[in-house]
């Protein structure tokens, strides 16, 4: 099923007011079914810690209505927790889905949703297979997804809202003294119906509002004055209030006296006479101009105001071309509020590393009025780096001037990151491969052509070069299985997560000394990967210190809001080409370096918007790394703290 397809399936769904809520559930889980090509789908509900099976399709026996399960061992549990939907290809792999929710459901793949009614979490739609997927969810399919979710939301929403309005309305009963009495001097339109849904009276606004004398409709059915496209809303609404619920905030469209469409806003009790329901009364109000007002704001805010990348209008007629407008996307992807970008040129995104030739090229196209699409090195709020993917189109006024710019804020840092590291590693792989088996060669012809006089050493430099290539190797895998792994912001504590390091290296390097010093109350804001990243920044410095007793210092202190890690260490020193590796962000220089170490962990570093920097101490008699990451304290928020990736440097 296409997007398109499945979209209007969903909506044809969700506005047929035949069905019921549970009808229309049930068909939009058939629905989502056929989209994801996933066979279960399923409603939840979250109360208390429990997740209770609401609706599902699909003949997976522990996903049937009633059947319930504490969250923690649920496959949902995480996805209550967020407000973008969780996709998960291969539940084996993800560190989303718990161990005993493998055990208990068995599902290799998992797309859910958290369903939010009135604000508050309710519980999750999701679909599912037992089988694990062997292509990554996309965006569109994500989004998919988000639109059906809220779909499920509103109509709960709608339901609780029709349930709590027709006990308000129960409350409200006029009495009809009261309502003539205050019918005339009313700006709206007050009016009773008989038992015929004939007028029986109507105020003298009515003249105002609709253009017709009151008494010209007097006698007369209230379906002769309403549009075609009211007609059955107004039977209905009518229907309830005989059967004696009142009706409130009904819109219908009326026919005024020129044919021209009026909305009228009706609130209508009925009107009982010794317990016996005789009619009806109610107020119309003219909301007309409040519907089109409504109308175009929802049309904002359905493509500017809610949109999940970043848009921004700039006044083309004011100097500089300020900002007028930003939605939560810009805020979102740049970091900066609403109130500290209006007013200011959209430059102010621009840093150190950005590209003036990009920046050039946008200038141009703005200034000849023409579209433009750059993807460009921008910094956040905080200072951190990200690539921006900016489209900027001039709007034009009636006479065809150019008023403003609209832009378009796409972060793809993610796809940028990924981008390097495919060119680092086939460049990496290529270089050092090659040198490597031309080694290997080399040693087999002299073997061939009987120079083994030496055959130890010959041995020796064939099991080294052979020992590079799999660590080379080894080191390549990781990084991409790095990549592959979902993002994971954790409350790591520091003491316990250096300690194990320290540990486990001072068992390798029995002569090597290890201190350990944590100086902060603070916790790293990042992945469990961390543990692997520090682990690598002391390999790296026992293995290149030629010293008998080799020392390193992991050191961890607070600085600002971040949590300073420093990994010092007392051997010779690092070559200038490898810190370029880090300083620049970019791989030629590794084509003469020893491996792929660094970039592993500033791959994880900035991952989690951390920075990565190693040098060689002044003297030159060490060396000193130094790794940020956000801290986190006991009070703060996971969600509020973690920060998204950065460039590979910084």
């Amino acid at each position: 099923m296409k997007a398109t397809s499945y979209r209007e399936a969903l909506y044809d769904v969700f506005v047929d007011t035949d069905r019921d809520v549970e009808a229309r559930v049930a068909r939009a889980l058939e629905i989502g079914t056929k989209y994801f090509d996933l066979p279960i789908g399923f409603l939840t509900r979250v109360e208390d810690g429990t997740q209770t099976i609401v609706q599902a399709t699909g003949s997976h026996e522990l996903i049937q209505p009633g059947e319930f399960c504490p969250l923690e061992e649920a496959y949902c549990r995480r996805t209550v927790e967020t407000d973008a939907p969780l996709a998960v290809q291969r539940a084996s792999a993800s560190s989303d889905i718990s161990e005993t929710a493998l055990e208990t459901f068995d599902l290799g793949t998992y797309l859910g949703s958290k369903v939010v009614v009135d604000g508050d979490p309710y519980g999750t739609v999701c679909f599912a297979a037992e089988t694990e997927r062997d292509t990554p969810f996309s965006e569109v399919e994500e989004t998919s997804l988000e639109l059906l979710t809220k779909l499920i939301g509103q109509a709960l929403e709608r339901r609780a809202y029709e349930r709590e309005l027709r006990e308000r309305n129960e409350r409200l009963e006029r009495q009809k003294q009261r309502f003539e009495g205050i019918a005339e001097t009313s700006f709206d339109i007050l009016f009773r119906v008989g038992l015929e849904a004939e007028f029986t009276y109507v105020s003298s606004a009515v003249e105002r509002v609709l253009g017709y004398e009151p008494e010209a409709l007097v006698g007369r059915p209230i379906t002769e004055f309403v549009a075609q496209s009211s007609t059955e809303a107004a039977i209905t609404g009518y229907s309830r209030i005989i059967e004696g619920d009142p009706v409130e905030n009904l819109e219908l469209e009326f026919v005024d006296a020129d044919g021209d469409l009026v909305v009228l806003e009706v609130n209508g009790t009925p009107i009982v006479d010794e317990g016996d329901v005789c009619g009806v009364q109610g107020v119309g109000r003219d909301v007309t101009a409040r519907k089109d007002r409504e109308r175009e704001l929802r049309i904002k805010t359905r493509a500017m105001d809610e949109a999940r990348i970043g848009i921004s209008i700039a006044d083309a007629r004011r100097p500089d071309e300020p900002l007028v407008y930003v939605n939560e996307g810009f805020e979102r992807v740049t970091g900066y509020d609403a109130a500290d970008a209006l007013g200011r040129n959209c430059r102010f995104l621009q840093g150190e590393a950005t590209d003036p030739e990009t920046v050039a090229t946008l200038r141009e196209r703005i200034h000849t009025t023409e579209p433009a699409s750059v993807e460009i090195l921008n910094y956040r709020a905080d200072g951190t780096p990200f690539w921006n993917q900016v489209r900027v189109s001039p709007v034009e006024n009636d006479d065809g001037d150019v008023t403003h710019y609209v832009g378009f804020q796409t972060d793809i840092t993610e796809r940028k990151r990924t981008e390097q590291l495919v060119r680092l590693l086939n460049r990496v792989l290529r270089h050092n491969l090659r040198n490597d088996m031309n080694v290997l060669f080399g040693l087999g012809d002299r073997i061939g052509d009987g120079e083994t006089d030496d055959a130890a050493a010959l041995g020796d430099q064939i099991s080294d070069t052979a020992a590079a290539l799999i660590e080379l190797s080894e080191q390549a895998r990781d990084l991409e299985r790095y990549t592959r792994r979902e993002r994971d912001p954790q409350r790591l504590p520091p003491e316990p997560l250096l300690a194990d390091v320290a540990a486990a290296y001072r068992e390798r390097f029995l002569s090597a000394t290890i201190d350990v010093t944590v100086d902060t109350d603070r916790r790293f804001c990042a992945g469990p990967e961390l543990e692997r990243a520090v682990a690598e920044l002391v390999e790296n410095a026992l293995k290149h210190n030629p010293a008998p007793e080799p020392w390193v210092g992991l050191s961890v202190d607070d600085d600002g809001d971040r949590i300073v890690l420093t990994v010092d260490d007392d051997g010779p020193g690092i070559a200038e080409m490898e810190t370029a590796v880090i300083a620049t962000g970019q791989e030629e220089a590794l084509e003469h370096g020893s491996g792929l170490g660094l970039w592993l962990v500033n791959w994880i570093v900035t991952r989690y918007g951390g920075s990565f920097q190693i040098r060689s101490t002044d003297d030159g008699e060490g060396s000193v790394a130094i790794v940020r990451l956000p801290g986190i304290g006991p009070d703060d928020s996971l969600e509020a703290v973690a920060q998204r990736p950065t460039v590979l440097f910084r």
